[in-house]
């Protein structure tokens, strides 16, 4: 019974950031040039670049989610997918403006430049040892419905803005919601296992080096927990005796590893792409911390710790999104497994 109420809890959570998400991703579809994404995110270069535009934008775990498989979709590599989809959800505006509040500037200044290496890693490691994209195996954006006209342009070329917003949604709300949600789903039953079973003290039974930042990953990796929301969760663990490294490692691997993302990068992606993403948010994650507690040590830094709390996610905001969410989804299951349902009782 606990494992179900935590599930409808992370569920409650994630809702509004998703739906902000996908939301999103309809309109980059839509109205980005995908010209512009494929020259901006598809090149080598790219990974540099999707680190930069991902990093400061206030995009949680869940909600980086829908944005990062539509870029994916408008032309960008795997390389620069895998980049921003790091970047994204392990800082943001909203974080460092929380961090700097809770942990004094020199946590608000490590954190974005610690992503921003995560992700550069992540983007590298895929791009160097990550499947070859050919024609092939790379993944084709969503097809565009055509009709001819007298100039002989597309459908899509000739759609009003009243239209195109109308495709967003269509797109963000229905096909990647489709291709998505079970995986979500599963993500977050996960997580509500570990929040159920992993005790918060179970972090603090090693506090410094890098036994203790290795704790913190196994710990962190299938659990749900935003940027925002790792912030409070990491002055706990400070106050507690963790070292401030060990707390950048919680704030840079929760964010980016939950279960739920990575059994999208395994389906969109591929299998050994997922591998590379975890072992360059890892082994990058460690060196961040442990290069943090030298800088602490030999600086003689001291950390000015505030101990706020996260929003509460269980606002009138968050019920409302929770209960279009588990509609959006009831609604595309049908859609998606009734008609096969159907079609099995006819044939036989």
């Amino acid at each position: 019974m606990l494992v179900l109420n935590n599930f409808v809890l992370l569920f409650v959570e994630a809702a509004p950031f998703l739906l902000a998400g996908m939301l999103i991703a309809g309109i980059i579809h839509q109205f980005v040039p995908k010209n512009w994404i494929e020259k901006t995110l598809g090149s080598k270069g790219s990974i540099v670049n999707a680190a930069l535009i991902g990093a400061p934008l206030p995009l949680c775990s869940c909600s980086v989610i829908p944005v990062a498989m539509g870029i994916r979709r408008s032309g960008a590599s795997k390389a620069s997918t895998a980049s921003f989809l790091v970047a994204t959800p392990e800082t943001g505006v909203d974080s460092i403006g929380i961090t700097y509040a809770l942990m004094g500037p020199v946590m608000a200044v490590a954190r974005p430049v610690a992503a921003i290496f995560s992700a550069l890693c992540a983007g590298m490691l895929v791009h160097l040892f990550g499947t070859k994209e050919t024609a092939k195996n790379i993944l084709k954006p969503i097809p565009q419905q055509q009709s001819p006209s007298c100039c002989g342009t597309s459908e899509a070329e000739s759609l009003s803005i009243k239209q195109k917003v109308v495709s967003s949604f269509a797109f963000g709300f229905g096909q990647l919601l489709r291709d998505f949600m079970l995986w979500f789903m599963l993500g977050i039953f996960f997580a509500a296992l570990v929040t159920t079973f992993v005790p918060q003290s179970f972090f603090t039974q090693h506090g410094q080096g890098v036994l203790a930042m290795l704790v913190v990953v196994l710990v962190s990796i299938p659990m749900y927990v935003c940027a925002t929301a790792s912030t409070p969760i990491a002055v706990g663990l400070l106050l507690s005796g963790i070292s401030p490294g060990a707390a950048l490692v919680f704030m840079l691997t929760g964010p980016a590893t939950n279960i739920a993302t990575l059994m999208v990068i395994k389906n969109e992606l591929g299998k050994r792409e997922l591998i590379f993403y975890l072992i360059a948010i890892v082994a990058s994650a460690i060196f961040a911390g442990l290069t943090l507690d030298w800088l602490f040590t030999y600086f003689n830094w001291q950390l000015d710790l505030s101990h706020g709390a996260h929003s509460d996610m269980m606002g009138a905001v968050y019920q409302v999104s929770a209960l279009i969410l588990a509609g959006l989804i009831l609604f595309q299951m049908q859609k998606r497994y009734l008609p096969r349902v159907f079609s099995a009782d006819t044939s036989a």
